[in-house]
This record gives C-alpha cells, sequence and structure tokens, in this order.
C-alpha cells in the first residue's frame, strides 16, 4: 500500500501568489489612467486635425474596459478549452504587450511625440488588449484559486486576490507619483462648452513624456507574472473535468493530503456528470445572481473613485491630490484585510450589506457636502468613508462568491457571462462619471453634478444591500460541491 502524504500548505500559498499576481496587475492596469490621464488628455488637445473632447477623453480613458468586457467573455472559452493555467498565461502576454503598445503607441508607424487622430485609434488598441488580459485575468485568477482552496480558507485566499487588485492600484499610485517627481501635471482649462485648452505655463515633460512611463512601468510586473505561471499546476477540478483524474489526484494531494484528495476528487466526479449540457441545468437564480452581484459590485460608482481619484480630490481644494490618492490607496489596503480576516468568521453576507451601508453613508454624504457648504474636509472623509467600506464588502466578496457559487461543470461559462456584465457596467459607469460629474445647473453651478452622481451612487448602494439580505445564499465553510446542491434544492423548489 502507497504511503499517505499530508497536505502542503507553503505549496497550496506559492501557486495562490502566483495567481494573486494576476489580481495585482489587474488593479495596476486600471488605475494607472489615474495619473496619466491629465497628461495624456493634454498631448491629445495638441491635435491639429480633430478635437480632443470630454466625450472623446471619457472614452480614452475607459477604453481598456471595452477590452474588459471582450476579454471577460472570452475567459470562459479559454478556461474550458486551453485550461485556467494557459489562459493566465494569456493574459501575461496581452498585459505585457499592452504595456509597451500604451508607452510607445507610434512605434513602428508615426513619428513619436506628434498627436493625431490615428495615433489616438492606435493608443486605444493598445490599451483594449490589456483590457482583454484584465478581463481574463479577473474571471480567471478568483476561478483558479476557488478551484485548489480547501474549503475552509477559501474565502480568505480569494479574498487575497482583491487584496493584490487593491495593492496593485496602490502600487501604481506611488509609481505615477514617483514618476511624476518634482514635474507637475498640465493645467487645463475650459474655454466654450466642450472644449478645453492646455495653459502656456504647463509642465511639457508631464505632457510628452510623464503620461508613457506610467503605462510602460507595468510591462516588468507583467514580464514577471508571465513566467512564474509557467511553474504552477492546473486546476484539479479542471483536470478532472477533462477526464484526467490521475493529474488532478496528484494536485489534490500535493496540497490537501491523500486521504482528503480521495474525497475530494470523489466529489468533483459525482458533479462532473450533473446535467453538463446545459447552463441552466442549476435554474435560473444561480445565473442571475451571479450577475447582479458584478452589476451592482460596479453600479455603486466605486471605479469612478479609483479612476479619477487625482481629479476629484482637486476639485476639493484639499492640497496635493496625488498626495491624497495615495492615503485612499493605504486606506483601501487596510479595509482590503478587514474583509480577508473577517469572510471566514462572519461569513459573505453580513460583510456585503455592512458594506452597503457604509458606502451610501459615505457617497450620500459627499452629496450632501456639495447642497449644503461645508468644509471640503467633510467630502475628503466621506469618499474614504465611501471607499473603504467597498474595500471591506463589495471588493473582495463579490470576487468570492463569483468564484464559488456556480457548480463545477458551469462554472467557466457562468463566470465569464457575470465578469462581462461586471465589466460592461464598469465601462459605462466610467465612460459618464466626467460628464456626470461636470453637470452644471443654475446657482449651483458645477456642484449639481457633484451632488448628482454621488446621490446616484448612494441610492444603489441601498438597493444592493436589499438584494444581498433578499438573495444571495451564504456560502461559509461549504465545498464547491454542496454549493451546488444548494442551487439545485432552489430549483426543485422553484
Amino acid at each position: 500500500m502507497a504511503q499517505e502524504k499530508s497536505g502542503n500548505r507553503l505549496y497550496l500559498f506559492s501557486i495562490v501568489l502566483v495567481a494573486v499576481f494576476g489580481g495585482l496587475l489587474f488593479g495596476y492596469d486600471t488605475a494607472v489612467i489615474s495619473g496619466a490621464e491629465k497628461g495624456l488628455q493634454a498631448f491629445f488637445l495638441g491635435a491639429k486635425d480633430f478635437v480632443y473632447t470630454d466625450v472623446i477623453h471619457g472614452i480614452t480613458s475607459s477604453s481598456a474596459l471595452l477590452g474588459c468586457i471582450i476579454g471577460s467573455a472570452l475567459s470562459g472559452f479559454c478556461a474550458s478549452y486551453f485550461g485556467r493555467k494557459r489562459s493566465l498565461f494569456i493574459a501575461g502576454i496581452l498585459f505585457l504587450l499592452s504595456a509597451l503598445g500604451s508607452y510607445w503607441p507610434e512605434f513602428g508607424i508615426y513619428e513619436k511625440g506628434v498627436p493625431h487622430f490615428n495615433l489616438l485609434i492606435v493608443f486605444n488598441i493598445y490599451r483594449i488588449i490589456g483590457g482583454i488580459g484584465v478581463g481574463l485575468a479577473s474571471a480567471v485568477c478568483p476561478m483558479y484559486i476557488a478551484e485548489v482552496s480547501p474549503s475552509d480558507i477559501r474565502g480568505t485566499l480569494v479574498s487575497w486576490n482583491q487584496f493584490a487588485i487593491i495593492f496593485g492600484q496602490l502600487v501604481v499610485y506611488f509609481v505615477n507619483f514617483m514618476i511624476l517627481g518634482e514635474h507637475t501635471n498640465p493645467i487645463i482649462e475650459k474655454t466654450a462648452e466642450n472644449l478645453y485648452v492646455v495653459l502656456p505655463t504647463s509642465d511639457v515633460w508631464t505632457i510628452s513624456t510623464g503620461w508613457r512611463y506610467m503605462f510602460g512601468s507595468e510591462a516588468f510586473i507583467a514580464g514577471l507574472f508571465t513566467v512564474l505561471v509557467i511553474f504552477v499546476p492546473e486546476s484539479p477540478r479542471y483536470l478532472a473535468l477533462k477526464g484526467r483524474d490521475t493529474a488532478a489526484f496528484n494536485v489534490l494531494e500535493r496540497i490537501n493530503g491523500t486521504v482528503k484528495a480521495r474525497e475530494i476528487l470523489n466529489e468533483i466526479k459525482s458533479t462532473v456528470t450533473v446535467k453538463k449540457e446545459r447552463l441552466f441545468a442549476f435554474g435560473v437564480m444561480v445565473i442571475f445572481v451571479g450577475i447582479m452581484l458584478s452589476v451592482f459590485q460596479q453600479a455603486v460608482g466605486i471605479n469612478a473613485v479609483l479612476y479619477y481619484a487625482p481629479r476629484i480630490f482637486d476639485s476639493m481644494g484639499m492640497g496635493n491630490p496625488m498626495v491624497q490618492t495615495v492615503i485612499m490607496g493605504i486606506v483601501n489596503i487596510a479595509f482590503t484585510l478587514v474583509a480577508i480576516l473577517t469572510v471566514e468568521r462572519w461569513g459573505r453576507k453580513p460583510l456585503l450589506i455592512y458594506g452597503s451601508i457604509g458606502m451610501a453613508i459615505g457617497a450620500l454624504g459627499v452629496a450632501l457636502a456639495n447642497i449644503v457648504s461645508m468644509h471640503p474636509l467633510v467630502q475628503v472623509v466621506s469618499i474614504m468613508v465611501y471607499s473603504a467600506s467597498f474595500m471591506f464588502s463589495w471588493g473582495p466578496i463579490c470576487w468570492v462568491l463569483i468564484s464559488e457559487i456556480f457548480p463545477n461543470t458551469i462554472r467557466s461559462a457562468a463566470v465569464a457571462i457575470a465578469v462581462a456584465f461586471q465589466w460592461i457596467f464598469n465601462f459605462i459607469v466610467s465612460s459618464t462619471f466626467v460628464p456626470m460629474y461636470n453637470l452644471e445647473l443654475g446657482d449651483m453651478g458645477v456642484r449639481f453634478g457633484h451632488m448628482f452622481a454621488y446621490a446616484l451612487y448612494g441610492v444603489i448602494c441601498i438597493v444592493a444591500a436589499w438584494f444581498v439580505y433578499r438573495l444571495v445564499p451564504e456560502t461559509k465553510g461549504k465545498s464547491l460541491e454542496q454549493i451546488s446542491d444548494i442551487w439545485l434544492k432552489r430549483d426543485k423548489k422553484n
């Protein structure tokens, strides 16, 4: 009889760490625009062949999100046919291409440093390529972590992916701050309806070079991630679904030990043949809940804050906006740790509900401060409350639930659909924020736009809390196979 082995947690943590690196790149790629967008705007305002409007800038700042929609939509196909590991490798290559192309979009085509409409298209193509990588990673990283993790620590390990996303955003805030250094962001003034000019006193280096370094800095992390993915094993649940039971058992045994590996493999095999051919085999509700979790995570408006943080803090007139953005990043890290430390004790639902309430208070606080004249510090604190509440709730817990609520046989396709909806609403929120934030009305002027945006997000937060309370099941401590049973029972009741 073969000697039974015990599980190796160090091995588990090492492969999860590599997958988490994908989350770091996710955060880095989506937040790099926060420091670069003003320099980028000033650069393209210098174009002679077209007018770079607010709407075009909103689309350019959010163009990576179009790629995210494509990448997340393709993630189900990639995860099913190429496997989780190869899908992460593909994502790494796309991150690398995007970073280099966004740094030098003229390479091999146009003269460097001359803005024009065709160059804008090429730049956006490179950003979309990176977005496809983000879309893939956003779906496959938490899926991979959930499929290799023991049930008692699955929520914690998947939450580390969100920590990595926020850490990646914090890293890029620091990197952008360091790249900017002694230089300053360009000064852009509105001269007419939807028309802007760059004042001649603006820092030329920031306009010509600074934004390039910010985008290009991602190449170092992307290259490291791509290499590290080569050394991780394939997901045991993917291997079992493909009939590679021996390979699946070997991975499970190394993580969980021999006895537990046999038990888990038997559970996996028992679900492999359950109505495998139909997306709605476990009912419509599981797909609906997954989609709405993704929709609410974005509709609450968090990425409008993360992507445009320096611009928002600058409008509040409270000192250096880049410093405040870094402080917000540190606060976000701290409160993401709260989720990691409590998700297996408090459960998924309580964190989502408490976070929704906290976000509503923060968002409505900003709205109120724009109705009633208050010190700018009130708005800064409200933004911090809003952001911190998201970070211990919808930020990590949404990814935990999306990675675990779908049954094995439909997980790839269902995650792809849910995450695609997430990026669609991310794009909607991010591309509409600047025009909505700049709305003017009567005596309130631009304060009306500030008030309206955050009042809208606050109301959505309240609706999100109700949705979680009514429809989302608690999955704490349950195996992925036990969660499948929850949906089968709900489907039979209906």
